[in-house]
């Protein structure tokens, strides 16, 4: 018997459930104890501060999610790379890996002042750039790194013995094997491009004055608490829908051969 449909309803009706049932218990909660909105809004009055404030809301989260795509992009472009590489010469790897370690232990907020002052204030969306990056680098090329290893030695030996030279080694055999490394560690940097993101703009402050963490801080400042909350709603729903997409990318990559990602009927 197949409950597949089934199963599928039910994991998007109970978390919309569970948020429904939050938000009225929210909405409730404010009004009976007359908490003022710029303690704590009522969901009610932040969906109106959405609505009042769309237009300029929707232009910061464009430009948040440009600076974020781009960040996640050069990730993964710059953390395959890299562990490639690595793959390739264990003696790069012993070199540099550490150093990567030191990078991604080294919390942005600390640096970001330094990387604003050594790209120039009248640059500072690159700044925000590489401090996004920074943030989201270290995933892709850790799990990278290990998927690459984690290559089936059998297979391996077995390519050699017929010959195979790196690159067909690589390109059949190991980077398929990573596959589903690379597609976690993506999932787990998307999140953490966006994060980056944010950070870097609360670093940056006004002169950064585009991205929703700016509203934020704008609105933090002004006492326009429900307009925050419209913010903070935006980016999460971002977040949410980031690693939603990456999530579907690594079930149709995976669906017909990787364990992890086959239906099974019931």
């Amino acid at each position: 018997m197949n409950r597949e449909p089934s199963s599928r309803s039910m994991r998007l009706l109970v978390p919309l459930i569970v948020g429904l049932v939050f938000l009225g218990f929210w909405e409730l909660l404010v009004r009976a104890s007359d908490i003022p909105p710029f303690v704590l809004p009522a969901p009610s009055v932040i969906a109106e501060s959405l609505a009042q404030n769309f237009g300029s809301l929707m232009t910061s989260l464009w430009a948040t999610l440009r600076v974020t795509l781009a960040a996640f992009l050069l990730a993964v472009v710059g953390g395959i790379g890299l562990a490639i590489l690595f793959s390739q010469n264990r003696l790069l790897e012993t070199a540099l890996f550490p150093y990567a370690v030191a990078l991604q232990v080294t919390p942005v907020v600390a640096i970001a002042p330094l990387i604003i002052i050594w790209v120039g204030y009248d640059r500072v969306e690159i700044a925000v750039l590489i401090l996004a990056w920074i943030v989201a680098f270290f995933p892709i090329l850790s799990n990278t790194t290990l998927g690459l290893r984690s290559a089936d030695h059998n297979l391996r030996d077995l390519f050699r013995l017929y010959g195979a030279s790196r690159w067909q080694v690589l390109s059949e055999l190991q980077l398929p094997s990573a596959l589903p490394y690379i597609l976690a560690g993506m999932k787990i940097s998307g999140g953490l491009a966006l994060i980056g993101a944010v950070v870097a703009e609360f670093v940056a402050g006004s002169g950064a004055a585009t991205g929703l963490a700016w509203r934020i801080v704008e609105a933090g400042n002004r006492l326009d608490i429900p307009r925050m909350f419209a913010a903070l709603f935006l980016l999460s729903t971002l977040g949410i829908c980031i690693f939603f997409a990456l999530t579907l990318l690594e079930q149709r990559l995976l669906r017909n051969w990787h364990e992890s990602a086959i239906r099974r009927e019931i």
